[in-house]
Order: C-alpha cells, then structure tokens, then sequence
C-alpha cells in the first residue's frame, strides 16, 4: 500500500493512497475531537456539531447537500467517536471534486439555521432516547462512565437530553473555533486518486483554516467500580472492564491479541466455554479501546436470569486461566493469523483504508507501514501474553449490568472471583 503525504503551510495534512483499478474514490476529513474533549457543559456538543453541519451553508441548503452528492450517485456520511469525528463520501472518481467541495463547505461555512438547529436538536434526542431502549447499545455507555467517572471521556458522546437541547448556534460555532483548526485535521483520498491534484482542490478550500485549536484535554484516569439497573426485560446483559492501554504503547498489539485469545472468534475461550460448552448466552466476546493517555479490555455477555450466577463464575475462571497459564503456541498463531488476515482483509477497502491512514496521521503522526505492523505482530510471545493480562486483570474492574438481574453477583463477590 503505497501513499503520499503533503502538509499544507497552516498545518493540515493531506493523504491519499491510489487504487488505478478501481471507479470510484473514498474521500473524507478526519478532524482529532469528540466527546472526550468536552467540557461537562457541552457534554454531547462535537455529535450535534457533526449533525448541524450538513444542515445549510451559504451557499447550500440541507436539501441541496444531500442532492448534489446523491444525484451523482454517491454516498455521505459522518460519525463521532470519543476522539474522533470523520465526514466521508464515496463517489465514482469523476466526481471527486463535487464532494471535496462538499464536504468542506460543509465543514466550513455552516450557518447553523436557527429552524434546523431546532429540529435536528429533537432528532438526537430521539436518538438518545433509542440508545437508552436498547440495553446492548446502553449498557456500554454505563460501562464507559463507570470506569471512568466525572471525566469527559466517561460521559456519552451523544450527550443528555438537558444538554442537546440547550445547545445555541454560538455554543457551535465557539466549538468550532476552540476544536476545528488545520493542526486538528487530515484530509484522506482513497482510490482511483491524483494526489496532486487533490492538494490543489483542498489547498483552495482549506488553506485559510486557522492553524492551532485552543482547548486542553480533560484527564483520562481508570477508575472503575460497578452500575446496576434492574429492567423488566428478558436478558441480564453484562460487562465488565478492566484498565486497558493507550494508542501509544509497545504493548498495544499483545492487547489486541489477548482480547481476541480471550473472547474474539467461534474459538476464542469465552465462546467455546461461555455458549458452546455451557448454552449460557448467545452472545459473548471480549473488545479492546485505546484512547490517548488510557484504555479499556472489556467482555460483553448477555444472559438469562437464571444463567447469571453461573456466567460471572465461568468468565472469571478464563480470565484467571490466561494471567495463571501460558496459552499454547498453536492458540497463539491462531490469534496473530486473525488479526493480521483481519488487517489485511480491511486494506482491500478503500473506506477501510481512509478510515486507518487519517487515524494513524492523528494519532502517531506518520503511517505505519504494513510490514511493520505485520512484525510487530508476529513479534508478541506466549510471555507478553501473560505478563500483559496480569497487569490488565490486576485492575479494579468495571461491573455492569442492565436487566433481568435479581441473581446477580455482587461487586465484592466478583472481586473475590478474579483470583488474579
């Protein structure tokens, strides 16, 4: 995978990676903010700014954004994350300049009209209240907030209904001004691509960006401890965390690796254990979140009523297995083969790509070269195995439940299970 980097004069960078066989282009701004960057205040603000921007500028109406991109056969979208926020389009390779033009009008010149600000304040609410109904998406925001408490990144990037509603085109466009600079954002072009002349069409529109952001990142400190809240619903949905790693680490690979040993595919422990062996949920795995400073290893099982008392049991006694016995060399290439054919398999999409040559810019500053990430996996041993899942279950962990939970364990009790 070959790629060109160029760095305009106020700081924002541009990459692409050129695809000559294929018809169409992913193009997108990945701008390094999100709910992790907000203050209690704002709770919610970077998703709604992400929303607001696609809802009239000075020279397109709502209407208009959608129909340009769509009456060229393309597609749009957007998302935040807890330090990250992207806007994307795909387009058949002639139209790459309408959605460059787009996309960073859109960025640029929103004007937040005071009708749209209102009814799209009630569409996130609405959302809100669909996350808050459904308990597997929910529950991850209790798990979230729970191990990191009274801290930006602890708080739901969707933010509360109190907030959302409170929100002004002032909040927005000072948002804007303190978390959208040219230092912030990386502007990606994946496909049947011109790097040149891609610089040239987001030189003439973002050139004039202001360089730095003006803003301090809130602490990111582990904490964890424990939620519960009893619903009348069929399952007890379950999670638990554990103090993960940041981006920035030796260690981040033999993380990612030990959550898939842990609970990452049809063989993964908690699987074969938890649902083949013992019919106790449907549902079960184990996930990685690195953030800057900070991370997080969770598990996720959903269960019957009845099953709880017996699943925390049979959870504790894998992770216990991991920190106490060295996995075997066959378990082990089983998990690097996974990630890597998962790593590879993900380069074949050019969304895919975009998605991880602007975060890699973001987050390290540089690109990592496959072969590099290839090594580094190959490099992790049954021993970082080990030493690594000691020091992540050694962690106060994070207990949450949502649902049918009368048989539940309790905090002190799970505590007493994880013999680490």
């Amino acid at each position: 995978m070959q790629s060109q980097i160029t760095t305009l004069k106020n700081g924002l960078r541009i990459i692409t990676s050129n695809f000559p066989q294929l018809e169409s282009v992913t193009v997108g701004l990945w701008v390094k903010t999100g709910s992790a960057y907000e203050t209690e205040e704002i709770n919610g603000i970077s998703h709604f700014l992400e929303h607001m921007s696609f809802k009239g500028t000075n020279t397109r109406t709502a209407l208009q954004i959608s129909e340009e991109i769509e009456d060229a056969g393309g597609q749009s979208n957007a998302y935040t994350a807890r330090e990250f926020t992207a806007y994307y389009a795909k387009m058949l390779k002639n139209d790459l300049e309408l959605a460059v033009d787009v996309l960073t009008d859109s960025l640029c010149n929103s004007i937040f009209p005071a009708d749209e600000l209102k009814k799209e304040q009630e569409v996130v609410v609405q959302e809100i209240k669909q996350t808050f109904d459904t308990p597997d998406d929910i529950i991850f925001d209790y798990l979230q907030e729970t191990a990191f408490p009274n801290q930006a990144l602890g708080r739901p990037i969707l933010g509360s209904k109190k907030h959302v509603r409170s929100f002004s085109r002032e909040t927005l466009f000072n948002y804007l001004k303190t978390n959208y600079a040219a230092e912030n954002i990386v502007a990606c072009a994946v496909g049947n691509i011109d790097h040149e002349n891609f610089v040239k069409m987001i030189e003439q529109r973002l050139s004039s960006l202001q360089p730095h952001t003006h803003f301090s990142p809130d602490t990111q400190k582990y904490q964890g401890g424990s939620f519960f809240e009893p619903r009348q619903i069929e399952q007890a949905h379950v999670m638990l965390g554990f103090q993960g790693l940041p981006y920035e680490t030796e260690d981040y690979y033999p993380s990612v690796i030990l959550a898939n040993l842990l609970g990452g595919g049809m063989t993964s422990r908690l699987f074969q254990e938890v649902r083949e062996k013992r019919g106790l949920a449907y549902t079960v795995y184990s996930f990685t979140a690195a953030h800057t400073n900070t991370g997080l290893l969770g598990i996720y099982a959903g269960t019957g009523a009845k099953d709880l008392k017996q699943l925390l049991p049979v959870i504790a006694t894998e992770i216990n297995k991991i920190c106490q016995e060295p996995v075997s060399a066959k378990e082990l290439q089983r998990a690097k083969t996974q990630m890597k054919a998962s790593m590879l398999m993900a380069l074949e999409s050019p969304s895919s790509t975009a998605e991880m040559l602007a975060r890699q810019l973001l987050i390290y500053n540089r690109i990592i070269p496959v072969e590099e990430m290839v090594e580094r996996i190959e490099k992790v041993s049954q021993d970082d195995i080990m030493r690594l899942a000691r020091r992540i279950f050694s962690s106060n962990p994070t207990y949450t439940l949502l649902g049918a939970i009368d048989q539940k364990i309790e905090y002190d009790e799970l505590k007493r299970l994880l013999k680490i």
